[in-house]
């Protein structure tokens, strides 16, 4: 009885030893022995509706992502990882009526168009087209929800291009 258990706890701290789970606190899963530059080109707009802040806004806000979640050194050119792309749409749509026949709630939508070029592993580059929406209701002017909503959808896109390129969730 005695050698039987003594193969059990040998066989499970065995086990137990064996297993290992690694986790990355950095929200990214990148190679750093391979990958250590990052070229983030500015995206232009080519919508034809257009909020004047939205270009400087996204392009900081996604530059910052990935100087705050990488140790990717950011180049202007030549780089390990290369993200471009534009700003292809920006629009508002009625999104509800109300009971009277009126717009209740506005739709506004952003869609940045993607291309990622990874020089290291070519297999993982695409195009890709990222759309985030937010709503307001249209007893509020845009402007006065504009700001607000548009850095919503910003941060919620610069996510998803984020997870897209360097996440691979």
């Amino acid at each position: 009885m005695k050698k039987l258990i003594y193969i059990l706890v040998c066989v499970l701290t065995l086990t137990v030893a064996s297993c290992s789970v690694s986790y990355k606190f950095n929200m990214s899963s990148i190679d750093y022995t391979k990958v250590k530059t990052i070229q983030i080109a500015d995206f232009p707009i080519r919508s034809s509706y257009v909020w004047g802040p939205m270009g400087p806004m996204f392009n900081n806000k996604l530059k910052e992502q990935f100087a705050d979640h990488t140790k990717l050194s950011q180049v202007k050119r030549n780089g390990d990882l290369k993200i471009e792309g534009e700003i292809t749409n920006y629009s508002q749509r009625n999104k509800s009526v109300s009971a009277e026949g009126y717009s209740a709630q506005t739709e506004l939508s952003i869609t940045v168009n993607v291309r990622f070029t990874n020089n290291t592993n070519h297999q993982e580059d695409f195009e890709q087209q990222f759309t985030a929406t937010a709503s307001y209701e249209t007893t509020q002017s845009l402007a006065s929800v504009q700001e607000q909503l548009v850095t919503e959808m910003i941060d919620d896109i610069v996510d998803q291009i984020f997870n897209a390129t360097v996440a691979n969730w």
